[in-house]
């Protein structure tokens, strides 16, 4: 299985908004991904997002620019920022058919999965990068099964 995390885009900060929407540098930040993403020939068996606008928003735009349908795209609070990873590791055993799924979400949570991941070690995530993690086994825990393929910023995945 291809697990491809992503933060969400730029968001309105807190002050500005509750809800905290993609501002309108967030929304080219995602748009220039999903057209990064399309450029590397990726695509996503299952888009996986965290119930919070800014990461719905990120989620849609991703789908929309790679072809993948709106109405697939998993809306879990597995997601949410201060949730463990084996919540979200957990929902994706469910899931045996997904071998490309992209999670869209947030720090820390998203840190946390990928040192849980790599078994220790830090990544810098930032918002609209991509990480790609190839995983041969969700079932045995603590067994070195994933493997980091790319960690990439959203600068990055613009050229």
């Amino acid at each position: 299985m291809k697990l491809y995390l992503m933060q969400h885009a730029l968001a309105y900060p807190a002050e500005e908004s509750a809800e905290r929407p993609l501002n309108p540098a967030g929304i080219d930040q995602a748009k220039t991904a999903a057209r990064g993403i399309k450029r590397f020939g990726l695509g996503f068996d299952l888009i996986v997002t965290s119930p919070k606008r800014r990461s719905h928003q990120t989620a849609a735009l991703v789908a929309e620019g790679v072809r993948y349908p709106y109405s697939d795209i998993l809306t879990t609070e597995t997601v949410l920022p201060n949730q463990s990873s084996q919540g979200l590791l957990e929902l994706l055993k469910k899931e045996p058919t997904a071998n490309k799924i992209l999670v869209v979400g947030h720090l820390p949570h998203l840190a946390m999965l990928a040192s849980d991941l790599m078994q220790g070690g830090e990544l810098l995530i930032e918002n609209a990068g991509l990480t790609c993690f190839d995983i041969s086994d969700l079932d045995t825990p603590g067994s070195k099964s994933a493997r980091l393929e790319f960690h990439l910023t959203a600068e990055q995945l613009a050229h």
